[in-house]
């Protein structure tokens, strides 16, 4: 019985094919790497990766369209530049990359005992830009919080600063410049036995920060679970990697068909009642929500404000599941968060 599944993930930073290595080599199976493809099921002008590795930031790639030659910031853990680099943006900077133009940006940098980028990483950087545009003067078009920002107190300052108007200095007041979040995450479950928290908590921090700074409050768009759009997205891979397991195209299907969906049953398995419960319910049939006592949830019972379909206690226990009720009944599809 051939399974079709994915890794449903907010956490990010690093590209999909970087993250499908890891877990494959984490779990000793063949997790596949990404590969873009046009989307034809629920949104003809998008673009959708076809791997079993879809974050918070994978949507971002539809962006491409609007800001693919326009001077955008992208910041959290990992290597955010990189990230959007790999999706086709070409002028992009990390906001680390982007505060090594601007002497005395951040006000208590002398104070911090840390160092997030080399000189040679600056030269480098300066050195990629050069040729196509002039970051002192170009106003930045776009700002993507691609993961968890390390340092939040320096980004919220200079995220303050071109939210204004994407003006590198910040003085002057105008339109504000786009704002994306991969994900709005308040807490999540990390390697410290108490929950952490998450992009969710920084975007709070900002939009009030920005609030109290500004004369217009402030506008972005979220990504990731638990919003729609993150659900339409993984159904719509799920059924490509139907087709490719078996041999089909996903035309050819649908002309088959008549339908959007190949499952009748897609199950979301994961430990966030807030995220990934939530999310589910709210995408419906055919969604199946399944909540695992791993991470951020631990009660005996059922969650009381975004109840599951189903509790177990491990993914183990989940998947057993899933293979129990769906082995007679035909192929289903698995999203892991």
């Amino acid at each position: 019985m051939k399974v079709p599944f994915l890794f449903l993930t907010n956490g990010g930073g690093v590209p999909e094919s970087q993250r499908a290595l890891e877990l494959s080599e984490l779990l000793g199976v063949n997790i596949m790497p990404s590969q873009l493809l046009a989307d034809v099921t629920f949104a003809s002008f998008l673009l959708f990766l076809r791997s079993q590795i879809v974050q918070g930031h994978s949507l971002f790639r539809n962006l491409l369209g609007r800001y693919q030659d326009e001077l955008i910031v992208a910041t959290g853990k990992g290597e955010p530049a990189l990230v959007m680099s790999e999706y086709g943006f070409n002028k992009v900077l990390s906001i680390d990359e982007y505060v090594s133009y601007f002497k005395d940006i951040d006000p208590v940098s002398q104070y911090k005992n840390w160092t997030t980028m080399s000189r040679s990483d600056r030269s480098s950087t300066l050195t990629k830009l050069a040729s196509v545009c002039d970051v002192y003067t170009e106003k930045v078009k776009a700002a993507f919080i691609v993961s968890d920002p390390v340092d939040w107190g320096r980004d919220i300052q200079v995220l303050c600063d071109i939210l204004r108007t994407g003006d590198p200095s910040g003085q002057e007041n105008g339109v504000q410049p786009a704002l994306y979040f991969a994900a709005d995450d308040l807490e999540y479950q990390a390697a410290f036995p108490d929950k952490r928290l998450g992009v969710g908590a920084f975007k709070i921090a900002l939009e009030s920060i920005f609030n109290r700074v500004h004369h217009t409050p402030l506008e972005c768009v979220i990504y990731g679970k638990p919003e729609p759009i993150a659900f339409k997205n993984a159904e719509a891979t799920l059924n490509q990697i139907h087709c490719d397991m078996n041999h089909e195209s996903l035309d050819s299907h649908l002309n088959r068909n008549q339908s959007k969906n190949y499952f009748s049953a897609l199950y979301m398995v994961g430990d966030n009642p807030s995220v990934d419960i939530k999310g589910a319910r709210q995408a419906g049939d055919p969604w199946i929500s399944v909540l695992t006592r791993t991470g951020m949830f631990h009660g005996k019972g059922n969650h009381q404000e975004y109840p599951a379909d189903l509790v177990v206690d491990t993914v183990e226990d989940a998947v057993d599941f899933i293979l129990e009720k769906e082995f007679s009944s035909g192929q289903s599809g698995c999203s892991s968060g």
